[in-house]
């Protein structure tokens, strides 16, 4: 195969997109992000999306291209990112995709599941269900359906139980029965590399980015969110946080410790989802940019 797709994943907070923009301007190419919280142009600081010195520097894709009140899904994600793969590669050899969300870059990679069809029904039930009973109820419930997959599944992200729960219900089978079918073949060679540092040392950056991210004005940006927080897409670390503090349950540096705490789990399941694929290779991140050229050459 002539062309070829570096794919750049690791926890959040440790310098994908840095190291993501250096590859690009070794290769003269573009960067496709798969980060799916960077997808929405009203949420900029919560999600760290890149500077616009960054996305000046190398054409960025599928970087705050939809809005929060957009049904976007990853299937959809995954056909408009291989068309894009398609046009890229008339025109460059290599491509960079980049990003934290597992389930995103997977679809790109290797290609999507096949899913029954859900009535509207059952979703209206479900979503009904969290708004009366909590994320708990909806984390008991995928536990009954589908005790193999829960174990994997974000338990704090109610969207996703949701998505599970509604194809349990509709086919009466595990969420996980429908999961690493036969896909078909990518024509372009894929070199999947994953960055990794010492757990202290990328909980202090999460920590500090936080930091900066109040000092940003992230309290002002979710505040303006607040009337919308019922939406899938602010269902996330960063926002919920301070959704509650907005409604009087707990305080701001209560809501800035949470985030912050929130932020290292979500970094830790990032790094667990790298460790289960065998097909990445795993990289420090220091000289992480010769590493990987050394590897790409």
């Amino acid at each position: 195969m002539s062309k070829r797709l570096i794919t750049l994943s690791g926890p959040t907070g440790i310098g994908k997109t840095a190291l993501a923009i250096e590859l690009a301007q070794h290769y003269n190419t573009e960067i496709i992000s798969c980060d799916s919280r960077q997808f929405y142009k009203e949420m900029s600081i919560g999600t760290a999306v890149p500077s616009m010195e960054d996305l000046k520097s190398i054409p960025h894709h599928f970087i705050q291209h939809l809005s929060i009140h957009d049904n976007y899904s990853v299937g959809t994600f995954e056909k408009e990112a291989l068309q894009l793969i398609d046009i890229l590669f008339q025109k460059f050899d290599t491509l960079i995709l980049v990003g934290g969300s597992g389930l995103y870059m997977n679809a790109v990679i290797h290609g999507m599941d096949s899913f029954p069809e859900v009535p509207k029904k059952i979703r209206e039930e479900l979503n009904a269900a969290y708004q009366e009973k909590g994320i708990e109820y909806l984390q008991n419930e995928f536990l009954k359906w589908d005790p193999i997959y829960s174990q994997q599944i974000d338990p704090n992200n109610p969207h996703r139980l949701i998505r599970a729960l509604e194809v349990c219900i509709a086919s009466g089978k595990p969420y996980s029965s429908f999961l690493n079918q036969p896909k078909q073949p990518r024509t372009f060679e894929v070199l999947s590399f994953a960055l990794n540092a010492p757990r202290d040392w990328l909980y202090q950056r999460i920590n500090k980015r936080v930091d900066i991210m109040f000092e940003k004005g992230l309290v002002e940006e979710a505040k303006s969110l607040f009337p919308l927080k019922h939406l899938n897409a602010l269902q996330t670390v960063g926002y919920k946080e301070l959704f509650l503090y907005f409604e009087g349950v707990h305080s701001l540096e209560f809501a800035k410790e949470e985030i912050k705490k929130n932020t290292r789990r979500y970094a830790k399941r990032q790094l667990t989802w790298i460790r289960n694929k065998k097909t990445i290779e795993v990289i420090s991140c220091d000289n992480s940019l010769s590493k990987i050229v050394s590897k790409t050459n």
